[in-house]
């Protein structure tokens, strides 16, 4: 057996493992709208606790959103302002004036050692709002917009299913060639990390959020130790959901009624937005990164380049597992109503992310990692 139809077989069982033993991950089964929940007897107390750093043009349209929500039971909003300097405070003050719901500003103090920005902010959200004792705290970013009855939905499923922790992955922007290149790969490589099936069974340990809706029972928060548990997480919404997963069941799905508003316009927009977190994700180890490389080639060039170059009959056995590559694709280019032919792309999409990881380790040699907004912040989750 020749080198090539050893590779061509080492690819073609990777992608069988991937398409049938891997939680269905690529299928996409798992949506906000897939399903309508019963509604509650009472409607349960939620706050919403947004951390705002320079957010004064996304704001607007986020907190609108979730004033706009037709949430039947009480519902309150709590924004951190996180040492903006953009007018994030006045934006919110001009929104609050006259609101049906409560919106209350809390100014936030300035970063402690071992704390990540985000952490500390939520932290400091929750700490304020804990005065209501909510049933659910709604975790949300600053550039997160909500239809009119995704509140609604989200505690819904949290109360039927008895959830401490229900996650949306909002919608993420797809207009710009950037973004249509690389913004359904990011989700797709998040569902073979994480998939969902098994994120949402509690007989398995996989755990993982979406950090940019995240609906939690403030109790099971309180039993696993608050948001101080996690204070130096760089990936919070994985830490956070690590950490409830011990007090009960989780749940992340898709969404189409929550989006996010952030565009990356531009190569570099979602290069900084890779770089902050990939290399955090390998905890920082050079023995990881050297290993993903590796697993990268295999499962994601490996077959193309054997399917264009090789003999018969690795060029057979490697264009199976291009093929199923292929297919795997589909589903998520479908959710974001993108043509199928970046499926075929997909091995050149893929090689960009294994450059953007690599990146992600420079900046954190050069001593940058985890930077966001003016904060490098690796260190903290370091330690």
């Amino acid at each position: 057996m020749t080198p090539s139809v050893v590779i061509a077989c080492l690819a073609l069982a990777v992608w069988l493992y991937l398409v049938f033993l891997r939680g269905g991950f690529w299928l996409g089964r798992h949506y906000d709208e897939s399903e309508v929940p019963d509604a509650p007897g009472a409607w349960p107390a939620v706050s919403a606790v947004i951390p705002a750093r320079d957010e004064a043009e996304l704001l607007p349209t986020t907190l609108q959103s979730l004033l706009a929500q037709d949430y039947p039971g009480p519902f309150a909003i709590v924004v951190v302002d996180d040492q903006s300097s953009d007018g994030t405070q006045a934006v919110v003050r001009s929104l609050a004036d006259g609101a049906k719901r409560e919106v209350e500003l809390v100014s936030g103090a300035p970063l402690p050692a071992g704390w990540t920005g985000k952490v500390w902010a939520m932290h400091q959200g929750t700490a304020h709002a804990e005065a209501a004792a909510p049933d659910y705290f709604l975790l949300t970013d600053a550039d997160i917009d909500y239809a009119a009855g995704a509140l609604r939905r989200l505690v819904a499923r949290a109360k039927g299913r008895g959830l401490v922790l229900t996650s949306m992955m909002a919608e993420l922007n797809s207009e710009s060639l950037a973004e249509r290149a690389l913004i359904p790969a990011f989700v797709f490589f998040f569902q073979m990390l994480y998939p969902f099936s098994w994120v949402n069974c509690m007989d398995c340990k996989t755990a993982a959020a979406a950090g940019g809706c995240m609906l939690v029972d403030r109790r099971a928060l309180a039993r696993a130790g608050g948001v101080v548990a996690i204070r130096g997480a760089l990936i919070d919404d994985c830490a956070l959901a690590a950490l409830l997963k011990k007090e009960g069941p989780i749940w992340l799905g898709l969404s189409h009624s929550i989006r996010s508003l952030r565009a990356c316009p531009h190569f570099g927009d979602i290069r900084r937005m890779v770089a902050r977190s990939a290399y955090a994700q390998l905890r920082y180890s050079p023995l990881l990164l050297i290993a993903t490389v590796a697993g990268m080639a295999m499962t994601f060039f490996a077959g193309p380049v054997l399917a264009l170059f090789a003999a018969y009959p690795a060029e057979l056995i490697a264009a199976s597992a291009w093929a199923l590559m292929t297919i795997a694709y589909l589903p998520i280019l479908r959710s974001y109503r993108l043509s199928p032919l970046w499926a075929v792309a997909l091995p050149v999409i893929a090689a960009a992310y294994v450059a953007l990881t690599l990146d992600s380790a420079c900046q954190h040699w050069r001593g940058k990692g985890g930077l966001w907004k003016g904060r490098s912040q690796a260190f903290a989750a370091k330690r």
